[in-house]
């Protein structure tokens, strides 16, 4: 169990980040100067209701956005000034999604979902290995439709994961689940965070997942009003909601 006094190195940073929509009467605020650092190998939750900003922060994270101004460091990487192949190169080689939707391709079975992304990465695990690190290990040739929705979400855990990525960024991912099959989805994540050291952030609104993490950052119109540490953390088997 990794031990939150020993996170000391930033992975990504953002610094004073503001995102702007629209213009004049139509604008909107969606960030307003926020400050947060990610940590090597921690189990972050970013807590909040819909329209706190938390997704437009997360896209900002990955790459999958910009800033309106502030700025966004991934180690000693401006993104902020990057350029958009070199965003998608960071994407590719340091970043994992997993979203609320599984975002499989049905055609494909599972091993060749995973394997999609295995194909574009430098030292990615094999397909087979990421699928039995997600417990799916015996459902490897089937299709999508012949998966229930927790085991598509964790074919797409598998697929976000198989490149090895240094960040494993995760909106909703128990979002379109019940309450059973969403404590294995983030038993799923909690195990990669521990076995592969991957940092990884998810974004919710429900309250009881905070218990699990490393530390939790509670947003609210566009700022974050907390981040807090968790003293002692919870089993994801142990969450009720």
């Amino acid at each position: 169990m990794i031990d939150t006094s020993e996170l000391r190195t930033p992975v990504l940073r953002a610094e004073g980040v503001w995102k702007v929509y629209g213009e004049g009467d139509a604008e909107v605020r969606a960030l307003r100067g926020v400050d947060l650092s990610l940590f090597a190998g921690e189990f972050i939750v970013l807590l909040g209701a819909s329209g706190s900003g938390k997704s437009t922060l997360l896209n900002i994270l990955g790459g999958l956005d910009v800033p309106s101004a502030g700025r966004v460091t991934y180690r000693d990487q401006d993104l902020t000034e990057a350029r958009d192949d070199q965003l998608t190169r960071y994407r590719r080689e340091h970043v994992g999604f997993v979203f609320q939707f599984y975002n499989l391709i049905p055609s494909l079975t599972a091993r060749e979902n995973v394997a999609l992304v295995t194909e574009l990465a430098d030292d990615p695990l094999e397909p087979d290995e990421a699928l039995a690190l997600v417990g799916l290990g015996q459902r490897a040739e089937h299709f999508p439709s012949e998966l229930s929705g927790g085991e598509q979400q964790r074919v797409a855990i598998a697929r976000a994961v198989a490149k090895r990525p240094d960040l494993l960024l995760c909106d909703e991912p128990t979002g379109a689940l019940d309450c059973a099959t969403g404590r294995l989805v983030l038993t799923v994540l909690d195990r990669v965070n521990r076995e592969l050291g991957t940092t990884t952030a998810i974004i919710t609104h429900n309250a009881p997942i905070a218990a699990m993490a490393h530390r939790v950052v509670s947003m609210a119109d566009g700022t974050i009003t907390s981040d807090r540490p968790n003293a002692d953390r919870a089993s994801p088997e142990t969450l009720r909601w």
